[in-house]
């Protein structure tokens, strides 16, 4: 993913400094990259993190002492300890040392669902794509290969959808796309494939104007679908060559001179998280 949005400034040109600068202003002083609420937040860190890489920038020296104050992340939940894995693997050395990763990659494993997937709830009998995406991502930031893949491969089997996506609980009748996405990813890692046609699903998502809805009856298209969507069809070797210009308006549409992003067309408030999908789609929008 860090891979593809750092093509994001061939299109940005002049604009990737407004980029920069915005996300610098996310960045409290202890650290931290600001939520919606202005406080510091190891998601939105992780977002920051990623986005200001993505632009060239290094991360900022104080945000390590920020994620030091976590430690091995034992009061975190399930999101925030595979966030503070990610920020880790974000900033320069010397990162955390190997009692500290040890003790992170054994809280991770206590999120294992019965299913052989992931789940924020530690007792789950499923796990969820998001979970798993997150925890592979987590685990391998903290530099060991997932364990029982084939696991990881049953659980998401079981959240195959009845309309051929995939979703976050089983038995759905309808699947969604950053679930989706996140189902094909992690089967691209584990070098599998999913049954029947996900790319044709996926293209079915995309608005006429541009974007992607997060599910079939969602009203507007979002940054978020927009940006896992074209990530996941890439994967998938899909051809997007007739949604490019329209995914290019659309995204144009939730970008201000502020330098930030908006998620879609009803939001109001910008941050480091949709502002990281939008280089991630423009990326994606730039080959």
């Amino acid at each position: 993913m860090l891979q593809v949005a750092r093509l994001a400034p061939t299109l940005l040109g002049e604009s990737r400094g407004l980029v920069a600068a915005f996300l610098n202003q996310t960045l409290n002083p202890d650290g931290g990259f600001q939520d919606r609420t202005g406080s510091s937040d190891l998601y939105y860190t992780a977002f920051g993190l990623e986005a200001l890489l993505a632009l060239g920038q290094p991360a900022p020296p104080v945000t390590t002492a920020y994620l030091r104050t976590f430690g091995d992340g034992a009061s975190l939940d399930f999101v925030h300890l595979a966030c503070l894995a990610r920020a880790w693997g974000s900033v320069a050395s010397p990162g955390m040392d190997a009692g500290t990763r040890e003790s992170m990659l054994r809280r991770l494993a206590s999120f294992r669902s019965a299913d052989g997937g992931f789940a924020a709830d530690p007792d789950a009998s499923t796990g969820t794509a998001y979970a798993c995406f997150l925890a592979l991502g987590a685990i391998e930031d903290l530099g060991v290969p997932v364990p029982d893949g084939p696991g990881l491969l049953r659980c998401l089997e079981g959240l195959r959808a009845a309309d051929g996506g995939y979703a976050n609980h089983p038995g759905l009748a309808q699947g969604s796309t950053p679930a989706t996405a996140a189902a094909v990813m992690v089967m691209h890692r584990l070098e599998a494939s999913p049954a029947g046609d996900v790319s044709r699903w996926l293209l079915q998502r995309c608005h006429e104007r541009g974007g992607f809805f997060a599910a079939p009856r969602a009203p507007v298209p979002d940054l978020l679908s927009t940006a896992t969507a074209l990530h996941a069809l890439a994967a998938l070797h899909a051809d997007i060559g007739s949604l490019r210009e329209p995914c290019l308006d659309f995204v144009d549409t939730l970008w201000t001179s502020a330098g930030g992003f908006y998620g879609s067309w009803a939001d109001e408030t910008l941050d480091c998280e949709y502002t990281y999908y939008g280089l991630l789609a423009l990326g994606h929008l730039s080959l």
